[in-house]
């Protein structure tokens, strides 16, 4: 197939493409649905890619991939399966996909943190005086003092 292209986004401004030689397909006989020809046809696809080796990302990029996707990798190669078709052309577009949207999330930048903000002097006093018109309300309920 061709190249792997992978669109702009946050963390790659001018998008990737991953060249077709450093992506690894294998075939394999998938389970699930495809009647007798199940048994007979390579239509399960596993994408590999060696993310350290690959030349498509920066510095950056590559240590924000190892440091998320250190939970998916054997060493340094992520692979993606496909069997959800019954044909082999679809799940090996279905793969390229699945591949394509984990790196995006990898090469994506944390969320700027949450700054702890404070509530106004406004907010903080209709809440008190809230509290004690509903105290005084709940306190005219009860039984009247006797003098």
């Amino acid at each position: 197939m061709s190249d792997l292209r992978v669109a702009p986004g946050p963390g790659m401004p001018a998008g990737l493409v991953i060249p077709s030689g450093e992506l690894t397909e294998r075939f394999s006989r998938a389970s699930g649905p495809g009647g007798q020809g199940v048994n007979t046809t390579d239509s399960r696809v596993q994408l590999s890619f060696d993310v350290e080796a690959s030349a498509a990302f920066t510095d950056v990029q590559r240590e924000r991939m190892l440091r998320r996707l250190a939970g998916r990798l054997d060493g340094t190669i992520l692979t993606v399966d496909a069997s959800e078709f019954r044909s082999q052309r679809r799940n090996r577009v279905a793969a390229r996909e699945r591949l394509v949207s984990l790196l995006r999330e990898a090469i994506a930048p944390p969320p700027a943190a949450r700054r702890a903000t404070r509530p106004s002097r406004g907010s903080i006093d209709r809440r008190l005086s809230s509290k004690r018109r509903r105290a005084e309300v709940k306190r005219q309920r009860g039984r009247p003092v006797e003098d």
